[in-house]
């Protein structure tokens, strides 16, 4: 088949927009657009596979295979060809299709005669709809131009799909059907509201342009505006040097990218608008990057989709303010969004909802700072929601129901006026003591990262500030804060704590909390690579800065330093002295100093269970962090929803570890706390109490449901039940001590 001209793309995509245009439903429209692709390509096939669910595909549409096949035809994702096109995003083309690895026969559609196949994506930023497949019975590779038209054409299908063209009678009700979403707790807690995207999506609504020469004069005076935007911004910015200003000039170098303009300009010659060219580009380079073994460039991912927005509201004319107004009840709904767009918002919101982020991500650390449910990986979100839809938000259960019908917002209301009278009973036991039926009184700490933290420490009764995260004030800037901020800021924390204690922990970046201006290592495992303490050892200036600026904050009053992630003693060592060292020069500059100064250690990995009985004399204080002890000593990723609630805090093994931990504490008479999610479920809580754990750190919100059991137990006898489980075998002790308190 001789290779076809642009005014022959051209001409398939004008009928393509005719047919969108054309009264008739969406079977009708799908069987016509197979019909003029296998036309103007010249092949005996063309089908159209969309996705059922996000793990089958259909087949919807064919000219050439049996009529019967369509609407009984399925594939799971992954599985032959079609399903290898849907699950990598890139396109097959082969010669021989039965003999090429992976090749699924399907009988019913009457396949076997043909030879030659090319399939495309049909994905829409990031997001796959469906694939795009063309067949012949000639064996013979399609060419290079071929197969970039049937890309071209498989975006237009992808802008259709998104504008309910195939949905036909249904196209109305389009955005208006109830939808659950089912993703992963980021933090937990219920909200009802109305739906507010933070980036309402660009409409597309001319994918196909007929004059191409003006179509790049759009294109190219875009670009020439997007350009100067992205240098003015950074130039204001003033990065410095570094690795700050290496991602940044990352950011300006795909800006001005003279092969990513070229690509769209290609495209808009095969007949695709300024708009759709854009889109296009964008769609097949998120699929190149989100398979690249590089971490770094799928970092840039981020860079790739906020230049190429940017790009699309320049010529759209749809900026990020749409005219509409933020409702009452705002919760947040993103792709994604940054520590400090969250912060933007602030309390206004009752809850966010992301289709990325995880767990332990800056999203996730700055929606616990605000006590606001947050539910991850809700796939596909920001397509279905518009601004204003209700919305219910299960942070406790990662759920989300949109647009939910009336039963289903009945019950949930039910659930949440439950947890307010639940809250009621518990504020009035916040100027109570902690304290068991046997007499034991345990300490209630709640964790901090913001100024907006601070009003929890009255309100909810806890006793001090048990873990104040401080990269919270570096992540959420372009550049490192200065001294003089850092010192103003904890000097605040302090003041308004009114004499509580505050547990300040140094620094704890890398894993997952990598700066916006320090170059992401490439590394295969980065929660047991270079984060924390390592990072502050290896970049003293930065650590050293932070520490002279928390003892310049505690003017005269008690000072606690926590270093994070200490894995052997010399590290603490290390830490310590640097520590001194800056106390010693800040004396030596006639500076006040602190008036008492604590030194701990957060102990996080099972190696410093078994420390040199010296560490723990040298130790002011220790914190056992609980959430990373868990994942090293079960070697389970807890940003890995494969594994990460397959093992319980209970389990007899990790119960004995914090057992020991308390042990080697006691007998160098060193306070030991407990910090983590688990500190704050009131299970888990009476159990570390019972261990020994006379101090507990959590979230504001779960002082009062801890406090409330500790004061109706009896420790004492707990403990026994927990010795007398293990003495039996138990190999998990949920059971024993529910059972227990059940009788209670």
């Amino acid at each position: 088949m001789p290779e076809r001209k642009d005014s022959e793309s051209r001409k398939l995509l004008r009928r393509l927009r005719e047919t969108l245009a054309a009264p008739g439903g969406g079977q009708h429209r799908l069987d016509q657009i197979t019909h003029h692709i296998a036309d103007s390509m010249g092949t005996e096939v063309c089908s159209i596979y969309l996705f059922r669910d996000p793990e089958t595909l259909e087949l919807c549409a064919t000219e050439g295979l049996k009529p019967e096949a369509v609407h009984k035809t399925r594939l799971r994702l992954g599985e032959g060809l079609v399903g290898r096109v849907a699950r990598t995003g890139r396109h097959v083309n082969t010669a021989d299709a039965p003999g090429e690895p992976g090749f699924r026969y399907m009988p019913e559609t009457g396949e076997e005669v043909f030879s030659s196949f090319l399939g495309v994506p049909i994905q829409r930023v990031g997001e796959r709809l469906g694939v795009l497949v063309v067949q012949s019975r000639s064996a013979r590779q399609f060419s290079e131009d071929e197969v970039y038209g049937l890309e071209v054409v498989a975006m237009v299908l992808a802008e259709m799909a998104e504008l309910g063209a195939f949905l036909g009678s249904q196209a109305d009700s389009l955005h208006h059907f109830p939808i659950m979403f089912r993703g992963t707790t980021g933090q937990e807690g219920t909200a009802e509201g109305h739906v507010w995207l933070h980036e309402p999506r660009v409409v597309i609504t001319n994918p196909v342009a007929d004059d191409p020469l003006k179509e790049k004069a759009r294109l190219n005076e875009a670009v020439a505006m997007l350009r100067t935007t992205v240098d003015s911004l950074l130039a204001a910015a003033d990065m410095g040097s570094g690795d700050s200003a290496e991602v940044m000039e990352t950011y300006r170098m795909f800006a001005h990218s003279r092969s990513w303009l070229r690509r769209m300009e290609e495209a808009i010659d095969l007949g695709l608008s300024a708009e759709a060219a854009v889109e296009k580009e964008q769609s097949q380079a998120r699929a190149r990057l989100e398979s690249a073994a590089d971490p770094y460039l799928r970092d840039r991912l981020h860079d790739l989709d906020d230049l190429s927005n940017r790009l699309l509201r320049i010529l759209t004319g749809q900026g990020r303010d749409t005219g509409a107004e933020m409702p009452e009840d705002p919760i947040l709904v993103a792709r994604n969004i940054g520590p400090a767009e969250l912060l933007d918002y602030g309390r206004r919101l009752k809850g966010v909802v992301l289709e990325e982020g995880s767990v332990g991500s800056h999203a996730a650390i700055v929606a616990r700072a605000l006590a606001i449910p947050l539910v991850i990986h809700a796939e596909r979100i920001t397509s279905e929601a518009l601004n204003g839809d209700l919305i219910l938000v299960d942070g406790d259960m990662g759920t989300v129901h949109l647009r939910p019908e009336e039963t289903v917002t009945k019950a949930f209301r039910d659930k949440m006026a439950m947890q307010a009278e639940a809250q009621q009973r518990y504020a009035g036991l916040r100027d109570l003591p902690a304290t068991s039926t046997c007499g034991t009184t345990i300490q209630l700490y709640m964790n901090a990262g913001l100024m907006a933290d601070l009003p929890s420490l009255e309100s909810s009764g806890a006793e001090g500030v048990g873990l104040f995260r401080t990269e919270l004030q570096f992540l959420t800037r372009t550049k490192v804060p200065r001294r003089g901020e850092l010192a103003a800021l904890y000097a605040h924390v302090l003041d308004n704590a009114h004499g509580k204690p505050v547990m300040f922990r140094t620094l704890d970046i890398g894993s997952d909390k990598v700066l916006p201006y320090m170059k992401p290592q490439d590394e295969p495992n980065p929660a047991m690579g270079w984060r924390a303490i390592r990072v502050g050892l290896d970049k003293r200036g930065v650590l050293r800065m932070q520490l002279q600026a928390l003892i310049r904050a505690a003017i005269g009053q008690p000072l606690h330093v926590m270093f994070p992630f200490i894995t052997e003693m010399n590290e603490f060592e290390e830490a310590h002295k640097l520590l001194m060292e800056q106390l010693a020069r800040e004396q030596r500059l006639g500076h006040a100093l602190p008036s008492d100064i604590r030194v701990g250690a957060m102990l996080e990995t099972p190696s410093m269970a078994f420390a040199p009985k010296k560490f723990f004399e040298m130790c002011d204080f220790i914190s056992v962090g609980g959430n990373d002890l868990k994942q090293f000593f079960f070697a389970a990723d807890r940003e890995n929803e494969m594994v990460r609630r397959r093992y319980d805090t209970l389990n007899t093994s990790f119960i004995t570890l914090l057992e020991q931990i308390v042990q080697r504490c006691d007998e160098a008479r060193v306070p030991v706390s407990f910090c983590g999610e688990d500190a704050g479920r009131p299970i888990e809580a009476m159990t570390f109490a019972a261990l020994g754990f006379r101090r507990l750190s959590m979230r504001p919100a779960s002082i009062g449901p801890v406090k409330h059991l500790i004061r109706r137990v009896n420790l004492s006898e707990l403990k026994r039940v927990i010795d007398d489980a293990r003495d039996a075998g138990e190999i998990n002790l949920r059971r024993p001590i529910t059972e227990w308190l059940a009788r209670q």
